[in-house]
């Protein structure tokens, strides 16, 4: 069964927003790791990302992904 990725974009201090695609399971292990700050690894569509999360000030997702094409 393939893995399906939603939208997320991550707001740092400065205004700054990195737009990432992760699985359900990522988005919530991230939502649990805000609270205790620190690093925080993210397995992503594009790749392994590192994030502050002491700098981390909005974590925004997508409800509905909606892809281009079948199949997405």
């Amino acid at each position: 069964m393939p893995l399906h990725h939603r939208r997320v974009s991550v707001g740092f201090q400065g205004g700054q927003v990195l737009a990432l695609r992760v699985t359900e399971e990522q988005l919530e292990t991230l939502y649990r790791a805000l609270g205790d700050g620190g690093w925080h690894e993210l397995e992503t569509e594009e790749g392994p990302v590192r994030l502050d999360l002491a700098q981390v000030v909005y974590v925004r997702s997508e409800v509905n992904d909606r892809g281009v094409g079948f199949g997405t």
